[in-house]
């Protein structure tokens, strides 16, 4: 059997997931305490003080008492690596030694592998012009910025040469269409027809993912002119919000420093790169999103940010400081000079400078106070109460109640006012889903999501730990019998394979699961008490008539509720009909 999705035979997941030891791989992200024969920790889905997280080594899943969260070691690296399962299983795979099959449903993989190879040959293209006589300029430029021949080939900078067709000419030359060439953003169409190139007289700095692939092109120019840069578009394998520049070749030194230096640029990047600051990414111009600071989670949970020290620079900083504590991340902020941004301030001064300046990073509540502090009076309460409105939502982020209390404490000194009204504040919006992350809020949808009778899913846990039972189940019940559309769909797949002779154990029915709420389902049936061996057929027996009964219960119900309504439209046909249905089932005992 195939999951839907990324098409990945069945034996191959199955293969991976027995390679790999769910423990080892959760507690390589979070503590976890040794609870009988599983293991317990503090979600980290959720906000929480008592742990409910718990996690099996014998049936190598996972699940949340508190919000539901729950699977096998796919579903992890999914929800806390924000990755899509064929990213899960790819990086499952290399961990545990197992060889991937090339997928079977290749029409989508097909068209994304053309983009990049249009990206790969444009990069070529524009890296060819900088090292011809082409590129005689734009070399002095770079080696006027500081930029070395060596860093210049090992991003791959190119020049993109005045001219309104260069490039389109030189990849039609090549047999590449002119639709997969507008679909990399690289030309424009006119609006009398035809087409021409994005970028022209400009430095071409292609943009790479974590697998080296290009993905798109800023590209600057060479004097004053605006705009300073332009930007490759959003395309099927480009979102800019979801990508950090220089990453591919950051992410194992920001994994061994256990920190990433997030600066804005594409210079502010390469400058301490190439002097020897290795831990470092850019953002691409923008403010940091949530899905790049996801993305540095992958590596290190620990960040300095280092932007522009204009006042524009520092509330964007300001507005992307929240996101950090949002993901469980720790944050410090580098002030630079006036004037300056990491690439002019290592020129000038050196990267060892640039170094001490990160080393006395502040951290995050005390960079934020000492901007709105300059920016806001403190002569006044309208100030003061600004200030405040803008650093407790701040504060309430912290799942740390410890740090809360300090921060709260710290606050209400630096403002000469009421750490009692400060908290009566802070309670105002302790339920404001605004400041609980999105986490917090889609947990709490599933937890009301997951509701599922008992005995459904005491049904589910005996039928996967005793394989024997699904036939016995089967003659008894029907998949229509339970009385939740999940539970029924987990019933029926597990009565299909095991008619088809197939292996029915938790993983295999996790990974065939499409429904995620339905998977979460299983994983909290399998953490239910155990059932003593001598008291197992009277539970499977008992489980069985509740069934049988609630589903009668339920249809005379129905049948009753059905009766009102025809009695109330005066339909004496329909009456007559249910009448004789009700009492029929009423002699048979239902």
């Amino acid at each position: 059997m195939e999951k839907a999705i990324g098409r990945i035979p069945e034996n191959i997941l199955e293969d991976i997931l027995n390679k790999t030891d769910i423990v080892s791989l959760i507690s390589g992200y979070i503590p976890l305490k040794r609870a009988g024969r599983n293991f317990r920790a503090n979600c980290p889905f959720h906000h929480e003080k008592t742990p409910s997280f718990m996690v099996s080594s014998d049936k190598q899943i996972y699940h949340c008492f508190g919000c539901s969260a729950g699977g096998n070691a796919f579903n992890f690296l999914m929800q806390y690596e924000r990755l899509d399962f064929p990213e899960a299983v790819e990086l499952l795979a290399e961990k545990a030694g197992v060889a991937l099959p090339r997928r079977v449903d290749q029409k989508n993989s097909d068209f994304t592998s053309q983009l990049f190879k249009v990206n790969e040959s444009a990069a070529l293209f524009y890296e060819g012009n900088l090292h011809s006589s082409l590129g005689r300029n734009p070399r002095q430029y770079l080696i006027n910025r500081g930029i070395k021949q060596e860093t210049a080939k090992l991003l791959k900078l190119g020049y993109a040469s005045d001219g309104w067709d260069n490039l389109m000419s030189n990849l039609r030359g090549k047999g590449i269409n002119l639709s997969l060439i507008e679909k990399c953003g690289l030309i424009l169409s006119k609006q009398e027809g035809g087409y021409y190139d994005r970028f022209r007289s400009r430095i071409i700095f292609p943009i790479f993912d974590i697998k080296s692939r290009i993905l798109a092109f800023g590209a600057r120019v060479m004097d004053n002119t605006l705009p300073k840069y332009i930007n490759s578009p959003e395309t099927p394998v480009y979102v800019k919000g979801k990508n950090l520049y220089g990453l591919h070749l950051s992410r194992e030194a920001i994994a061994h420093a256990d920190f990433a230096v997030v600066v804005e640029g594409y210079l502010d990047f390469i400058i301490p790169y190439q002097e020897g600051l290795h831990n470092i990414v850019a953002s691409l111009g923008t403010s940091l999103t949530t899905d790049q600071a996801r993305l540095i989670r992958r590596y290190t949970s620990n960040v300095v940010m280092v932007y522009d020290s204009d006042t524009a620079g520092e509330m964007a900083t300001i507005r992307s400081l929240d996101i950090f504590i949002d993901e469980g991340m720790n944050v410090k902020v580098v002030s630079l000079p006036k004037g300056f941004d990491p690439d002019s301030f290592i020129r000038k001064y050196g990267v060892e400078d640039f170094k001490s300046k990160i080393t006395l990073a502040e951290n995050l509540f005390d960079y934020k106070l000492r901007i709105l502090k300059s920016s806001c009076s403190l002569n006044d309460t309208e100030g003061k109460a600004k200030i405040c409105s803008m650093m407790l939502p701040t504060i309430n982020r912290f799942k740390n109640a410890i740090l809360k209390s300090e921060y709260l404490k710290k606050l209400a000194h630096e403002l000469k006012v009421d750490e009692n009204a400060l908290s009566e504040e802070i309670n105002k919006i302790k339920g404001d889903s605004a400041y609980l992350g999105i986490n917090q809020e889609d947990n709490q949808k599933d937890k009301v999501m997951i509701n599922v009778h008992p005995t459904e899913k005491l049904l589910i846990k005996l039928m996967l730990e005793e394989v024997n039972l699904i036939s016995r189940i089967k003659e008894e019940l029907d998949p229509q019998d339970f009385q939740d559309e999940r539970t029924v769909k987990i019933i029926s797949l597990m009565f299909d394979l095991a008619t088809e002779g197939k292996n029915v154990e938790i993983n295999s029915l996790v990974n065939c699961l499409s429904n995620e709420a339905a998977s979460k389902i299983v994983c909290e049936s399998m953490f239910l008490p155990e059932v003593p061996v001598e008291d197992k057929e009277k539970v499977i027996d008992d489980c069985i008539r509740r069934m049988k009964s609630k589903k009668k219960i339920l249809k005379r119900e129905h049948l009753q509720q059905a009766i009102k309504t025809a009695q109330s439209c005066g339909d004496e046909i329909k009456l007559r009909s249910l009448m004789e249905e009700f009492h029929c089932l009423i002699k048979r005992g239902g």
